[in-house]
């Protein structure tokens, strides 16, 4: 509880006014009703709720959404979540089968599943993730199922609990640079990050799968260009096919304030940057988020990966 004290104790910064490139488009409420309904309805969590995603209204008037496993409450204190802090309770046995139920009943061709950091489980959570990706592929055998999965504490069982389930795009957000993670994410470690995506691009390629791997990061945090720039290079040394880039919105005062709001021509010069480096696909934009527009982002042919052993 202490590194969330420290992350939340300096007096609060006044709120910058949002640029005009970060204006939101509200879209359909009756299909945001409808969404809503269901969600409830199968007592499950998403985190466009969760973590006050500003592209909600956009996805869900689109029959969209992000479903969050494991409660929601998390077991880190990133400063710059919005999820809520503390001890979980036991982990629901019917989710996995309502997550189901949920793509089916939205009819959804590519599904983003997320959770929060479990980390009084012994497995992190992964046997439940396994679990999820079985039933939504026995309900829904012709979607696309993405990932976005915690570190598990540098776990490589239970990395491979879940890759044993074989999800079409495994994600793992490194989040932010390694020089702010200690202010960012005071409960991870960068090194870490990138060795699960190397073991999972390492896997995929002794196996011969199709999987992408995919990772994103904020901005507006404090890092500069060229360090997102090397975080890049960094993604690439280990395989990652997909990235995504967004900048960072506070969700409420109590959390990490922004720093400057990023202009879309560096979004896009990163963009540029990262295909010239060999990405599969980069998602650079003020709204991206892990989770925007990912079946775009997945829809091309992945590549054929040489036989490695």
């Amino acid at each position: 509880m202490a590194r969330e004290l420290n992350v939340i104790s300096n007096p609060p910064r006044p709120r910058q006014p949002k640029p005009d490139w970060l204006r939101i488009r509200l879209g359909d409420p009756t299909n945001q009703n409808n969404v809503l309904k269901l969600i409830e309805g199968l007592n499950l969590h998403t985190v466009c709720q969760e973590a006050r995603c500003p592209n909600i209204f956009e996805c869900w008037s689109d029959r969209t959404a992000t479903f969050m496993l494991g409660g929601d409450i998390c077991t880190r204190h990133c400063g710059f979540c919005a999820v809520n802090k503390g001890q979980p309770g036991a982990l629901d046995s019917k989710e996995p089968h309502h997550v189901a139920e949920a793509v089916r009943h939205l009819n959804l061709a590519h599904t983003v599943i997320t959770s929060v950091n479990r980390d009084d489980l012994p497995d992190g959570g992964a046997a439940h993730w396994a679990e999820t990706i079985h039933q939504v592929r026995m309900l829904n055998p012709h979607c696309k199922v993405e990932v976005l999965i915690p570190d598990f504490n540098g776990d490589e069982a239970a990395l491979n609990t879940v890759l044993d389930a074989q999800p079409d795009v495994l994600n793992h957000n490194t989040e932010t640079i390694a020089r702010l993670y200690r202010r960012v994410r005071p409960d991870a470690y960068y090194q870490q990050s990138l060795i699960l995506l190397r073991r999972a691009a390492e896997r995929r390629d002794r196996e011969r799968r199709g999987m992408l791997t995919k990772s994103g990061i904020m901005v507006g945090l404090g890092e500069q260009f060229d360090e997102v720039v090397e975080l890049m290079n960094d993604l690439r040394s280990v395989s990652c096919d997909i990235m995504t880039i967004g900048q960072y919105l506070q969700p409420y005062e109590k959390r990490l304030p922004v720093e400057r709001y990023v202009t879309p021509a560096e979004f896009d010069r990163w963009r540029d940057i990262g295909m010239e480096m060999g990405f599969h696909h980069v998602q650079s934009s003020p709204l991206t988020r892990s989770s925007y527009h990912a079946r775009e982002q997945a829809d091309s042919e992945p590549k054929i990966y040489a036989d490695t052993r």
